[in-house]
């Protein structure tokens, strides 16, 4: 492992970021994306019930992503399935090979284009590397697909893609994708914070690997419920709870302005 002194109230020598809802406004772009569907194929849809189709497409009620993550599917054959799902609870076409192929296109040009970072990442990222730490970033998405979404928002050149679902095969929650871009950083787990917006995947999947875990509970919906007791259990296990990004370096010991 690199050999990166810290001062003694630091907790870490390394930040791996999740991406999508962390560094990313992916709940916006699937905002864009899922309008251009509904005006395509979901006509029963009005453009106030919009916000209605991004609820339902990331609490993705059939499991099929984390199916995806865990190695069972590939990419388009889970989200033809949520497509599908989709289509089905709102009134569109059920979807075949050539219909999504369509329905694809439509979405990836919506999702792509309205890629932005959040408002807080410049900032906390640059922190964080004046200060000396190592940063990267662990996702359940493709290698591939998250370097050019990083690329797109213009971080890529300070928040490397170390990890992805494609990289071992399978990814979060599993403990040995957290301890591989650990590895890839250049630090040991244990002085490793992975910061990310889901608390069950991301931050307590990282304090069971022996990370520290951070938990990025932003304003606004969160993809799926999170009980109290949960919240309560995983502050209980050490993860660390912050609401922006820029709580970021105090709850990891880092003096401000360093």
């Amino acid at each position: 492992m690199t050999d990166r002194s810290a001062a003694p109230e630091r907790l870490v020598d390394g930040v791996l970021f999740d991406i999508d809802d962390t560094l990313v406004d992916t709940r916006g772009a699937f905002a864009v994306a899922l309008a251009d569907v509904a005006r395509r194929w979901l006509p029963d849809v009005t453009p106030d019930r919009d916000h209605e189709l991004v609820t339902t497409w990331r609490a993705d009620v059939g499991g099929h992503y984390a199916r995806y993550t865990r190695g069972e599917v590939d990419y388009h054959a889970q989200r033809r399935a949520r497509a599908n799902e989709l289509h089905a609870r709102y009134g569109g076409p059920a979807l075949d090979e050539d219909g999504y192929r369509a329905w694809s296109e439509v979405f990836d040009d919506g999702f792509r284009g309205a890629w932005a970072a959040h408002v807080d990442v410049e900032a906390v990222v640059d922190d964080l590397l004046a200060a000396g730490l190592a940063v990267g970033a662990l996702s359940n998405a493709s290698v591939a697909l998250q370097t050019d979404k990083l690329r797109r928002v213009g971080l890529v050149d300070r928040v490397p893609m170390l990890v992805g679902v494609d990289t071992l095969g399978f990814g979060k929650p599993d403990p040995r994708v957290f301890v591989e871009a650990c590895r890839l950083l250049g630090t040991s787990p244990a002085r490793t914070a992975y910061v990310g917006d889901e608390l069950d995947v991301d931050a307590a999947a990282a304090r069971a690997a022996g990370l520290v875990g951070v938990w990025l509970d932003r304003p606004g919906p969160r993809r799926v419920p999170v009980p109290d007791e949960d919240v309560a259990t995983a502050r209980a296990a050490g993860v660390r709870v912050i609401g922006s990004l820029a709580d970021l370096p105090g709850a990891l010991g880092l003096r401000a302005g360093r």
